[in-house]
């Protein structure tokens, strides 16, 4: 019978928390890219110029139908010197943090845009025919009156979307990045215990993820 160890997860906790700090850079800056991407491509599908609302949909559509992993590993082999000449990234710079960010920006920002989309498709339409009325242009009625209603009635639902971004960012792994997931793996690995950092590092991520599914329904409440 299976016996377990689970002395080593305290001596490892610094170690592990460093993975942790990796994981949380990788959320954040998807979570922020990905809001900013994903509601300029949100107003651009609702733009009456069909090049403009192809493209955004082209994107969306595309997206949506490729797996993270794919898209992490094409970022990770075929863009790293583009990163670099665009970016201006010194030749010290972990490309591999870098693709992994930029991967899941736009990775996630296609299901931020349809969240933002149907967040702004809910307001009447009467207010933005007040706000024009008023002198307002058509950005200025969507950037001071719809945006930021829709944002307030969306918190719940792009705070779910982190939460699912939060989970999938254990795929980066892939790439070799110490992030919470293989940093538990890895102690594992060294001090012959995997079985029980796994089951650890899940303990981790469902308390986490759990912690935060309960911020969002409350946040539901104070919405509704």
């Amino acid at each position: 019978m299976y016996q377990f160890d689970w002395s080593t997860i305290i001596p490892s906790l610094p170690y592990m928390l460093q993975g942790m700090a990796m994981t949380l850079k990788i959320t954040f800056t998807a979570v922020f890219f990905g809001i900013i991407w994903g509601t300029v491509l949100a107003v651009m599908r609702l733009s009456p110029l069909w090049p403009v609302s192809w493209f955004a949909k082209l994107y969306v559509n595309l997206f949506r139908s490729v797996p993270l992993l794919m898209v992490l590993l094409w970022f990770y082999l075929v863009v790293p010197s583009f990163l670099q000449k665009v970016l201006g990234l010194s030749p010290k710079t972990d490309i591999r943090l870098i693709s992994a960010m930029v991967a899941f920006s736009l990775f996630e920002a296609a299901y931020y845009s349809e969240i933002i989309r149907a967040g702004i498709i809910s307001i009447s339409r009467g207010q933005a025919s007040a706000a024009l009325a008023l002198g307002m242009t058509p950005w200025q009625s969507m950037q001071l009156v719809v945006l930021p209603q829709a944002f307030r009635a969306m918190v719940p639902l792009l705070l779910t979307q982190g939460i699912v971004l939060f989970q999938d960012t254990s795929l980066v792994y892939v790439l070799s990045l110490a992030d919470f997931f293989r940093t538990a793996s890895s102690v594992g690995e060294r001090d012959g215990t995997q079985v029980e950092m796994i089951l650890f590092a899940g303990a981790v991520y469902f308390v986490i993820s759990l912690s935060a599914s309960l911020l969002v329904n409350y946040l539901k409440k104070r919405t509704v």
